[in-house]
């Protein structure tokens, strides 16, 4: 395509469409307005929302279920910097998403104008690249480098705009993304590969771990095939429970925080790890029900398309840089050339089957036991039991959205969407929403606790207005719950500021468009449930379950916690030594 005549607004606009951008999400403004004008005539969606940190956490989601880029924006100033936590998130998750920055005109910078800024050092800790466009005429130009970053390094890209370098003329030519940022497809060395089959093919107690890479680079198949000819349990990295399906025999659930037990004794037992497609992340990994189960003696082959991700956390015996799906498939091949077809391990699989059989009762044991109202783990399990397999389930951070880790079973990838290792709430309902956008004929469950909903409510408004119906599903127990543990745990049930006071959430959802629907008995779950399946079709769904604020899961950072010592007189009483 030859250089034509546009304006910066018109460069960047063309460019996206390139990408194929189909939404850009945000608070409108006056510093973008000649931007957005642009979008209903070039066929981008603007979605506007209630708070700009929803517009980061609906393209995360978005871009982890279609793997297309997700645009956000909004006004210099106060709309760039409310978009910093949801940034955050989408870097630690890896999601490659565009933030387009307005930013103070140039003739004013430094002036301390209206809605100025410094924006572009805020993001560089928290994207894989930020940066200005530095002139108008390189508009398309600096949008191409930000998608060629964002793909190499797999996640956001800040890209500031001075409000005046929307207006002007410039000539430039837009181009495909083949003429800029290639398809990166690793294949692996051989001889690296060659290792790590020798090393597989001696172990006794093989597992896999099956992550996030896995799962974008579509390799289930293939893992499961390494599982069935290694007769390895299979476990899935933390907040990734869609990493495996849970429907095959070889499956054992998710290490982590409020995990599967039988995940972590497989991977405590083995003497070799094969992780594909996962950094194995510090928090991901800790010791979890006391039980240190990466014990430094396993042998790990780590399979990880990012090269700076290789050992990062965990020594590795062999590390294989490599798409998911090609690296575990020519692994399979060697190991197959090496060593031919190999029975499945009857033995051994009995073993795994015993794994599953006893992590499934003691769970279900656990949501048996009556709760005032209800046991928070009796409407997990009722919720995994029913929802349909092709359900989108986004978790929040926080004590009953935790313990979902324990109880929600996916057979079908990319149906899970967690906050991840960032940990911050108000996460669930904005990603339900941009997951809605990227599989509108899937039902999507947002699992909420009522302190993060407190966060995250009002895009009830958005859902509704956008037809966007969702499930938000708010466990209500009156309390921030995962920091009234540790008060319990550390602080000798010494409350303060985790206590909760909210009006009916189901009755604040039909003031806002929505069906709202309370259960306060576990009776009802099932009946409430199929009524919220069966509404979302068409209405968005605030499905409030009033739960026990006593049945509390362990706390989240023993870790990072101690018991208090004080040497002041005034704070004597809060020592631990005077309990």
């Amino acid at each position: 395509m030859p250089k034509v005549k546009m304006t910066p607004s018109e460069a960047i606009v063309e460019q996206l469409l390139a990408e194929g951008v189909e939404y850009c999400v945000g608070i409108v403004g006056s510093a973008f307005m000649d931007l957005i004008d642009l979008f209903p005539a070039a066929g981008i969606e603007f979605i506007a929302v209630r708070d700009e940190h929803t517009a980061g956490h609906m393209m995360d989601a978005y871009g982890r279920i279609t793997g297309k880029v997700g645009v956000c924006i909004g006004q210099n100033g106060p709309g760039i910097t409310n978009l910093v936590t949801s940034v955050a998130t989408a870097n630690q998750a890896h999601t490659p998403m565009l933030i387009l920055g307005p930013s103070a005109g140039t003739p004013t910078i430094g002036w301390d104008g209206f809605q100025e800024c410094d924006q572009v050092p805020i993001f560089k800790p928290i994207t894989k690249a930020s940066f200005g466009i530095p002139h108008p005429s390189r508009a398309a130009d600096s949008v191409r480098t930000a998608f060629r970053i964002m793909h190499a390094d797999r996640g956001p890209v800040y890209l500031d705009i001075p409000r005046n370098y929307f207006y002007g003329e410039l000539e430039d030519e837009i181009l495909p993304p083949e003429k800029y940022r290639p398809t990166i497809k690793f294949v692996p060395d051989i001889e690296i590969l060659k290792q790590a089959a020798k090393v597989l093919s001696e172990a006794k107690n093989p597992v896999i771990i099956s992550g996030r890479g896995a799962v974008d680079a579509d390799a289930l198949d293939v893992v499961a095939e390494l599982a069935k000819y290694l007769t390895a349990p299979v476990a899935v990295s933390y907040l990734h429970n869609d990493a495996f399906p849970a429907d095959n025999p070889f499956w054992v659930g998710p290490i982590g925080y409020m995990g599967s037990k039988a995940a972590m004794y497989s991977v405590k037992e083995a003497d070799v790890i094969l992780a594909v497609g996962t950094r194995l992340s510090v928090f991901g990994t800790l010791p979890q029900y006391d039980i240190p189960y990466f014990t430094g003696e396993q042998k790990i082959i780590q399979i990880e398309i990012n090269p700076k991700q290789i050992g990062r956390r965990h020594p590795v015996e062999v590390g294989i840089v490599g798409d998911a799906k090609i690296a575990s498939q020519e692994l399979l091949n060697v190991l197959k050339s090496m060593a031919g077809e190999r029975p499945v391990d009857q033995a051994r699989m009995a073993k795994i089957k015993e794994k599953q059989a006893a992590w499934d009762k003691e769970i279900y044991d656990l949501a048996m036991v009556d709760g005032n109202p209800i046991n928070p783990r009796r409407a997990l399990y009722e919720i995994n039991k029913f929802k349909p397999a092709d359900t989108i389930i986004t978790t929040d951070i926080g004590n009953v959205s935790s313990t979902a880790n324990s109880y929600m079973r996916f057979t079908k990838p990319k149906t899970h969407i967690a906050c991840l290792t960032f940990g911050n709430t108000g996460f669930a309902l904005q990603a339900a929403l941009g997951a809605k956008l990227a599989k509108p004929e899937s039902s999507v469950m947002a699992l909420v606790g009522d302190g993060a909903w407190g966060m995250s409510f009002y895009e009830i408004m958005t859902a509704v207005e956008r037809n966007l119906p969702v499930i938000g599903c708010v466990f209500n127990n009156g309390a921030w719950a995962a920091e009234k543990k540790n008060q319990i745990e550390f602080y000798n049930n010494r409350f303060v500021g985790a206590d909760i006071q909210a009006p009916s959430w189901a009755i604040l959802g039909e003031a806002m468009g929505a069906k709202g629907i309370r259960v306060d008995k576990p009776e009802q779950l099932e009946s409430a449930l199929a009524l919220a399946f069966e509404t979302v079709k068409t209405t968005p769904v605030v499905l409030e379950i009033m739960v026990d604020g006593t049945q509390l899961a362990p706390p989240f950072r023993r870790d990072a916690l101690a018991l208090p010592t004080r040497y002041l007189p005034k704070y004597a009483h809060t020592d631990h030594r005077n309990w």
